[in-house]
């Protein structure tokens, strides 16, 4: 980012910022991952009831929307519906301030909550069964733009990575509470990251020392001084532990396995689930569920990548792994291997 060095300059320099957070409540800036495939898999069942239960910026959401049936307000039974759901309070945010403006398709309500909240948003709708849900996982542009969240280490400020600000604890009290062990356990779990225990090591010299990691510039140094960096220079020494205590913090992957273990109860047979993933942690659980549950038919042997198109464009994509299964409708006589 360059220093502005003329108070003009400066001050066009705030007003643009000012403008950009202003902009920024109403729209989003993420572009979402393998979007042709998503909507191949779940339109070729012509869906009536889609669970978009990452909503974020409604992007899959919006693609999704001319493969099910129109609005009638004479049989709104008949009508098709989208119901997304998010944990961030700035995508209901989003979503309000889009009334007036340019109004959501009245097919699509969005709820603020964890996708594993999705009964009870099934329950507000009066919906009994679905037919298919995506769930993209991890962070949105969004969040990374955001530099109070402390989700991108390009950017200093709070080191909070909560999904959703006003609820749970953020990362510098998680770090303050835990003991060494835990947290190189975590580091390690969850990033992992071989050098956890000298990260966590150097997290409690600190906090020893009354100089507590808190921001993101504070955990980044703590980083840099435990991870050699790499030969090829292909990820910076942070990443890891950055990912590691998002998923703590947030108990990410707890809720995605309570998730898919229930997944199957809320669908009609033949619906479908997409799930896209960003590390193997993820795309593990995503493929044991399948495999291990019977109710499921795998629709995709191996994992399914970006194009190198795609990845050209938004580079965020290029670590996504797409599985998709289907809900069977006799599952006592089948079982996916």
């Amino acid at each position: 980012m360059n220093e502005e060095t003329a108070s003009n300059e400066e001050t066009a320099s705030n007003e643009e910022t000012a403008s950009n957070e202003e902009t920024a409540l109403t729209e989003s800036c993420h572009v979402s991952v393998m979007p042709d495939e998503i909507v191949h898999w779940l339109s070729e069942i012509n869906p009536r009831v889609i669970v978009d239960g990452t909503y974020g910026g409604g992007g899959h959401s919006e693609l999704l929307l001319p493969s099910i049936p129109k609005f009638d307000a004479a049989k709104p039974d008949a009508s098709g519906l989208i119901i997304g759901l998010d944990r961030d309070p700035a995508v209901s945010e989003r979503v309000e301030n889009r009334v007036g403006k340019q109004e959501l398709d009245p097919r699509i309500s969005v709820f603020l909550g964890s996708y594993e909240q999705i009964p009870k948003a099934m329950a507000a709708m009066e919906v009994t069964a679905i037919d298919a849900m995506v769930l993209d996982l991890g962070l949105s542009s969004d969040q990374l733009a955001d530099r109070d969240r402390g989700f991108s280490f390009t950017e200093d400020g709070p080191l909070d990575l909560r999904f959703d600000p006003e609820n749970g604890h953020p990362a510098s009290d998680w770090l303050a509470w835990k003991k060494e062990h835990e947290i190189a356990d975590a580091i390690y779990q969850f990033g992992e990251e071989r050098y956890s225990r000298r990260i966590a090591r150097e997290i409690i010299a600190r906090r020893r020392k009354e100089n507590a990691v808190q921001t993101v510039s504070q955990l980044v140094d703590v980083c840099r001084r435990c991870v050699p960096r790499s030969k090829n220079h292909d990820i910076h020494p942070a990443t890891r532990t950055f990912q590691a205590l998002r998923i703590a913090v947030n108990d990410e992957l707890g809720i995605l396995t309570r998730t898919l273990s229930k997944a199957a109860d809320w669908f009609s047979p033949g619906g479908r689930l997409a799930v896209i993933s960003f590390h193997s942690l993820e795309d593990r659980i995503t493929k044991n569920a399948f495999r291990d549950d019977e109710r499921w038919e795998v629709l995709t042997k191996k994992p399914l990548r970006p194009t190198d198109e795609e990845v050209r464009r938004n580079p965020r994509a290029r670590s996504a792994k797409l599985r998709v299964a289907q809900r069977t409708s006799n599952p006592t006589n089948q079982y996916v291997s």
